[in-house]
């Protein structure tokens, strides 16, 4: 299989053709090669147009689903991102292209190894990699410019919020265990705070002391 050429096709059928206009936004999903962050066996599968497990009961999201909600953080490059939900570590090293520093947390340790080493193998070494409960950030590190999270969440976390920097924005979806709609959060220069709601979704649920109790 020649994964430059599916790579460039979805591109251009799932994420240009659905919309998706953010020239570097673009270029990134065109470098980073997906294949790498899926098991071996589903390596064919992973420029199809759906998310795919990776283990542990989590998944890589949907291509378009990984750049639209990357558009919505409307990176420039200069800023220090944090993510929530590192799975496969593909979010992560889209976002590494895309911005100066990437702090991604993850509450599974195998998923947060795996990740690591693909990540490190891409070269892609402006991301720092934690194993925490990501519903409470990474405060030590804020504020961020803006912050991903990868994982369906009840409510949007307060304490997320509050480590966004004035200015920035938080992408992430919210509603219930089973259907949740796309929120981008924009934290004024005054503090003040807005909510926008985008597309519908369906994610995985976002575990921890401000998401959802683990089963």
């Amino acid at each position: 299989m020649n994964y430059d050429i599916a790579r460039k096709r979805m591109v251009e059928t799932q994420v240009v053709g659905r919309g998706v206009s953010d020239r570097r936004v673009i270029d990134a999903m065109l470098k980073v090669p997906r294949h790498l962050f899926v098991e071996e066996a589903m390596a064919s599968q992973s420029y199809n147009d759906t998310p795919l497990p990776i283990g542990e009961k989590q998944t890589i999201s949907q291509p378009y689903m990984v750049a639209l909600m990357t558009e919505l953080l409307e990176l420039k490059g200069k800023e220090r991102v944090l993510e929530i939900g590192t799975g496969s570590g593909y979010q992560a090293a889209i976002l590494a292209v895309l911005a100066d520093r990437v702090y991604t947390i993850e509450r599974i340790r195998p998923l947060a190894m795996r990740a690591r080493k693909v990540l490190d193998s891409l070269g892609l070494l402006n991301v720092n990699i934690k194993v925490d409960d990501g519903t409470c950030g990474w405060p030590e590190e804020a504020p961020f410019d803006a912050i991903i999270v990868t994982a369906g969440a009840p409510e949007i976390p307060e304490d997320l919020v509050r480590q966004l920097a004035p200015g920035g924005c938080l992408v992430l979806p919210v509603g219930s265990q089973v259907s949740q709609t796309l929120v981008r959060v924009r934290k004024g220069t005054d503090g003040a705070v807005s909510v926008e709601q985008s597309i519908g979704c369906r994610f995985v649920k976002l575990i921890g002391k401000h998401g959802w109790e683990a089963e």
